[in-house]
Parts: structure tokens; C-alpha cells; sequence
């Protein structure tokens, strides 16, 4: 401990500090340790391990632990969290990054229950591919599928449930965070009942209380939780830093730019680094966020203890998410409708089910279950409009998204256009073409998406089914729209949850676009999200649930002036790109096939998605036109990275076959022509 404490002393971040911290409090899970250690050899006993508890029981600290063992022993350490990952394809394989580069790669999935549904494609996908000593963890609070102990990964896999924590770890766990020995700490042990996020919640209001409270034993956790979050909050949070866990409490991460906008009396860095040291916060890609039995008994602790406040909190968050959004991108309506509370708009659109459920693309295998399941789902006339749909599946794939359960099990079809992204067969469509038609002609030079279809196949009709809120949230998405004004939906007259969506979003019915396609008929239902788009029209959504009037322009902080989308466009348009690193290009290579993430580039440039997306295409092909040399080896280079990331169809295991090299040599190869491609943009930058 005294060495650790030296390390703290000289720690030159507040990461670097965190981390020590973190270290420092580790306790217990020896049995485990010794496990995972185990794992760190040449023949070890498991290399999938699938830890699961309930919440509080440990897991991202044992994770934590877990990381900084094996880094020290030479492996390289991946965490992927959950919690961070948008509901769109690809989001796991860009969270990975290149991990097939590394030798011993330790790849750490974080509340894998905000994933699972992934399962079924990792087992037949991802986890085949990587480097034969690969060590792969699994978090979550759930209990693996028995897939995970058949065909073959029974070889491989072992489970591993997480118990409550033993009252000697206990003690040394409440000793960790500065409670002495005594009637106290035996008091919290017993109530804790081995919980260690109780232990440490109870302990730190205890020291903050001055050693004064006597705790009562309570039996279901998540009322362990309810009552120390009631003694957290009279002992260790004054006015203002209730405000501040309120807001990471309401908002699904918060950061110190959202503190700075929403509390313009509070010092934000000071607010974050506070909020970024509590017990029950843990970092998060967005910033940080609470844990989630915390964060649900926050919700619930301030929206009876104090509405009016609760309702002020929630409408300044909708207002910095609204500029955050245009300015940033379509992402933001991901946080956005974490704030909405009507089921019938969260039916449409939002990431609620990304629990159980994933965005995936089109495969071609799909087509014949999708075609029964179509049918049935579109019955009377469903075998004709399969028939007239499979044309954009076989010519327009990359229009389509799916959504999978943890089986990887078919469970949703969309696809949507936009007038500038429509192919060919888009034109030709009975529904699109027509459609796309009105649009130009009367949305000329605004953002438009028309969907064709948008089809749940497991639950259809139920507005408490996630699939098409996700499926729906993907395609917006997906497709390169910053923020749509205008939305082209499909409404079935017999779907009484469509037809509530349609009127929950004050959709126009034009009956003059309605499809008749033998019996069946397909209503045409145009949304008007407001002239600050689909970010707007969400905004003005939680006002109204708050009983407030229509929202009017936003003033963030305590002297901004008032901010209007126009506005917003011109910072958009005007400020300079960000510095240009390896990892910057490094991202833009990965990208380079996703309009929406290649929008939000640093490299960036232009007012509109297509053209900001298009910029940084236009710097990446000069850079691998002008990087390289004229010699056989640097010939090489250039072919792997535009063969790797320059093809719209690119594999890099199907390029290093192209290529003729073995697997490794092309990953080492194309780790180079990267660093080569970032030097030159750099030097040209700079």
C-alpha cells in the first residue's frame, strides 16, 4: 500500500491519479485473480471467460483489476463498454479497432447486458477471427446462453458468477475507503449483504456523517440502493453537487461541457472532476455516468423530492443536447430521447432495446427466412410486396438495415433513402419512386429521409416491442443526414401502434401518395420535424411533456447569446478542423465507408454531411495517392491500405489473399501505410 501511495503521489494526471486510486482499493476476488492469472500462459484452461452478478456485485472493478494484470504481463488490453456503443453496424469492430494486429490481445467487455445481443455474431464471427491467444472477458449481469458451452466453445468458454463478497473482504473492502474496524463497519457489512457498490456507498457516507450512522439491514438490493442513495444525499452532496449528480442522473453521460450549460453557476471542471470521484460514477465514452441502480434511484429520489426542479434540470439538458446535436451530428438523438417519455414516440425511434437487440446490414443468407417472416407479417398481400422489395435487397443492400436479437436471429427490416443517396432501383420502386418524386419537388435543398419500409418481424403492432425504435434509430443514422427536416413514413391502416406513432408525431397523411398494391395499402405519411429538424422537433416532444410552450432559441451559460440553428450552421461551416493525428486519420480510414462518423472527422470541412464527408474522402485518397514511393515495397503499402480501406468491398482477410501475403505481415504492413498516410496529412496541415 505504501508503494502504491508513492505512486499517487507522483501521478502527473488525474487519470494516472484515478487509476492508483482504483488500484488502491482493490480488495478481495483472490479465487478470481488466481483464475484470470492463470489465463496469462501458453496452454491456459479457458481463453473466453463469462463473468456475470447482479449490479453493485463488482464486475467493472474486478475488470479494472483484470486489465492491469495483464497489461503488466505483456498483454494488450482492449475495454469495450457496453453502455457506449451506438446503435449502428459496425459499432463493436470500431470500439475494437484493429485488434487482429496485436499478438495477445486481452479484450474486456464491459456491461455486456447493453450488448448481448451480439451474442450469436461474436461466437460465428469476430471471436473466430482473432489471434490464436486471444483471452476474451465478458461482464455482464445476466447469466451466459447455454451457446456459449456448445459446438466446440465448451473447449474454450467457462462461466463465472460472482459471488456476494465474503465479510473478511468486506471489512478490508470499508478499511480501503478510511472507515476503521468496529460496531460501525460491522454494522454496514451485514447490511451491504456482501454487496461491494453498497459497501462503498455506505462507507463513504459513514466517514462523511462522522461515524454517526447506524444503518438498517435491508433484504432486496435494489432498496440497499434506494437507502443509501437517501444517506448519500444528506451527507455527502451539498445544493449545488446534488444539481451536478441530478444532471448525470438524468442525462445518459454527462460531461463537463454539459455541467458548464446547464449549471452556469457551478465551476464546471471543478463539478466534474468532483462528480468523476464518486463511488457510484464510472467513465463512460461520453463523459461520465452513474451506475445504473444509482442512477434510476437518483431519477426517481429527485422527481419526488423536488418535480419543479427535476422538470428545469430535464428541459436545460434537452437544450444543450439540441446545439450539442447540431453541431456535432445525428448521434446526439440518441441522448435525446433518453429524456422522452412517451411510448408512443419511443415505439418510433430511440436505443431502449439495445439490450436485447442489434443493428446489423443486409446478408444475402438472409433472404429466405426474412421472406417467410415478411409474409407473414404483411399478410394478406405479403408474397407481392416481397416480390417488389426484393430488388432493393439484391441491388441496394447497403439502403437496408436489420436488427438481430442474441441469437442472431432476424427480428427487423428498414429501408429508407434520402433524395440524394436514392440508387437506381429506389426510382424504379412502387413506394419510393413516387415518393422521392414529391419530395424533390417540394423539399428542395432540405434534408429528407423516406423510408419504405420499416417492418417488425416478431412483434408487430406492439408498441412495447423495441425492434423498430432501434431499427428506425440506425437508419437515421446511417444515412448521412445531419438533421433531418422532413420524414417520408409508411403507415398501415389495420396498425393501430403505427397509426398512434403517426399521430404522436403530428404526421400530414397525403392521401394523393397512398400505395394500393393489390389489397394491400400503404399510407403515406409526411412528418414535418420543424425547421430546426428532427433534433428540434425532439426538443419541442420534451417540452411539451414538461407542459411547456414551444421552445424558442437557446442561451447556454450564464452570458451566451441566444444560439438559433442558423447560427450554429455558420460555426459548423467556419471554425478550423481539429489538429490532424494518427489517430484522427486513423479513424477517418476506418470510416471512410460511413457517411455519419466520417461527418464528424476533425478532418472535416463544410456545412452539410455529404460535403464534410466528402472532404475528408477527397484528403484520405491524395494522401494514399501522394504518400508512398515508386519501389516494389512501397507499391506494397499503397496497395494494402487502399485495398484495405479504400475498397467499398474491402476484407482484409480476402485483401491479404489478393495480395499474396500472410495475415500478419499484411496487418503489420498496414499498420505502417496508415502511420504513412497520417504523416503526410499531418505535414500537410501543418
Amino acid at each position: 500500500m505504501a508503494g502504491l501511495s508513492a505512486i499517487a503521489a507522483v501521478s502527473s494526471t488525474l487519470a494516472e491519479r484515478l487509476a492508483v486510486r482504483d488500484a488502491q482499493r482493490f480488495v478481495g476476488r483472490e479465487r478470481e485473480l488466481a483464475f484470470f492469472d492463470s489465463l496469462f500462459a501458453d496452454d491456459p484452461p479457458a481463453q473466453v471467460v463469462l463473468v456475470h452478478g447482479p449490479g453493485g456485485i463488482g464486475k467493472s472493478t474486478l475488470l479494472r483489476e483484470v486489465a492491469r494484470r495483464g497489461t503488466s504481463k505483456g498483454w494488450t488490453t482492449r475495454l469495450v463498454e457496453g453502455r457506449d456503443l451506438a446503435p449502428v453496424p459496425g459499432e463493436i469492430e470500431s470500439a475494437l479497432g484493429d485488434v487482429s494486429t496485436d499478438a495477445q490481445p486481452l479484450i474486456l467487455f464491459d456491461t455486456y447486458e447493453r450488448m448481448a445481443a451480439a451474442d450469436g455474431w461474436l461466437r460465428a464471427r469476430l471471436l473466430p477471427s482473432l489471434p490464436a491467444r486471444s483471452v476474451v472477458v465478458l461482464a455482464g449481469r445476466t447469466a451466459p446462453e447455454p451457446a456459449w458451452f456448445e459446438n466446440g466453445w465448451e473447449r474454450l468458454a467457462v462461466e463465472l458468477k460472482l459471488e456476494p463478497m465474503p465479510a473478511d473482504a468486506a471489512l478490508n473492502l470499508v478499511r480501503a475507503h478510511g472507515l476503521a474496524d468496529g460496531d460501525l463497519a460491522q454494522q454496514l457489512i451485514a447490511w451491504a449483504d456482501g454487496s461491494p457498490l453498497a459497501l462503498a456507498l455506505a462507507a463513504d457516507a459513514a466517514l462523511r456523517d462522522g461515524g454517526g450512522w447506524a444503518p438498517e439491514r435491508i433484504v432486496e438490493h435494489p432498496n440497499l440502493v434506494q437507502a443509501i442513495l437517501h444517506r448519500v444525499a444528506r451527507t455527502e452532496l451539498d445544493g449545488g453537487n446534488l444539481d451536478v449528480v441530478a444532471i448525470a442522473a438524468i442525462a445518459r453521460a454527462c460531461d463537463e461541457r454539459m455541467l458548464r450549460d446547464v449549471l452556469p453557476d457551478v465551476d464546471p471542471a471543478a463539478a466534474y472532476a468532483w462528480l468523476r470521484e464518486r463511488t457510484f460514477a464510472e467513465p463512460v465514452a461520453g463523459g461520465v455516468a452513474l451506475h445504473e441502480i444509482v442512477r434510476q434511484a437518483m431519477r426517481a429520489d429527485l422527481r419526488s423530492r423536488d418535480p419543479e426542479r427535476d422538470r428545469e434540470l430535464r428541459r436545460r439538458i434537452a437544450d444543450h443536447l439540441f446545439v450539442r446535436g447540431l453541431r456535432a451530428g445525428p448521434r446526439t438523438i440518441v441522448d435525446m430521447t433518453e429524456l422522452v417519455e412517451n411510448p408512443a414516440l419511443r415505439w418510433g425511434y430511440g436505443a431502449d432495446g439495445s439490450t436485447t437487440h442489434r443493428p446489423d446490414l443486409w446478408r444475402p443468407e438472409d433472404a429466405a427466412y426474412a421472406r417467410d417472416r415478411f409474409i407473414e407479417a404483411e399478410k394478406p398481400s405479403g408474397e407481392e410486396w416481397w416480390a417488389a422489395t426484393t430488388p432493393i435487397l439484391d441491388e441496394a443492400p447497403d439502403r437496408v438495415v436489420t436488427l438481430r436479437d442474441a441469437h442472431d436471429l432476424l427480428c427487423g427490416i428498414a429501408i429508407a433513402v434520402t433524395p440524394e443517396n436514392a440508387p437506381p432501383v429506389a426510382e424504379r420502386d412502387v413506394c419510393l419512386g413516387p415518393w422521392l418524386t414529391h419530395a424533390r419537388a417540394a423539399h428542395a435543398g432540405d434534408e429528407v429521409l423516406i423510408w419504405r419500409d420499416s417492418i417488425d418481424l416478431v412483434a408487430p403492432g406492439d408498441l412495447n416491442s423495441p425492434v423498430l425504435s432501434i431499427l428506425n434509430t440506425a437508419a437515421i443514422l446511417r444515412s448521412g443526414l445531419r438533421n433531418m427536416r422532413w420524414s417520408y413514413i409508411p403507415i398501415d391502416p389495420r396498425n393501430e401502434a403505427a397509426l398512434t406513432y403517426a399521430r404522436a408525431v403530428n404526421a400530414t397523411h397525403l392521401e394523393h401518395l397512398d400505395i394500393h398494391f393489390g389489397d394491400k395499402v400503404i399510407q403515406c405519411h409526411q412528418v414535418d420535424h420543424t425547421d430546426e429538424g428532427i433534433l428540434g422537433g425532439t426538443r419541442a416532444a420534451i417540452y411539451a411533456e414538461l407542459g411547456l410552450g414551444a421552445p424558442g432559441p437557446v442561451r447556454l451559460g450564464p452570458d451566451a447569446a441566444a444560439l438559433t440553428p442558423a447560427g450554429i450552421d455558420d460555426e459548423i461551416a467556419g471554425p478550423s478542423p481539429s489538429p490532424v493525428t494518427l489517430d484522427v486519420v486513423r479513424d477517418a480510414l476506418r470510416s471512410l465507408h460511413q457517411p455519419v462518423e466520417l461527418a464528424a472527422s476533425p478532418l472535416a470541412r463544410g456545412a452539410t454531411p455529404e460535403e464534410r464527408a466528402a472532404s475528408v474522402r477527397s484528403e484520405v485518397e491524395d494522401a494514399v495517392a501522394h504518400a508512398f514511393g515508386s519501389s516494389p515495397d512501397e507499391q506494397l503499402l499503397q496497395a494494402i491500405v487502399r485495398r484495405g480501406y479504400l475498397d467499398p468491398a474491402g476484407s482484409h482477410e480476402l485483401a491479404a489473399d489478393e495480395l499474396h501475403v500472410s495475415r500478419a505481415t499484411y496487418f503489420r504492413r498496414l499498420k505502417v501505410a496508415s502511420a504513412r498516410v497520417a504523416d503526410y496529412l499531418i505535414a500537410k496541415h501543418s
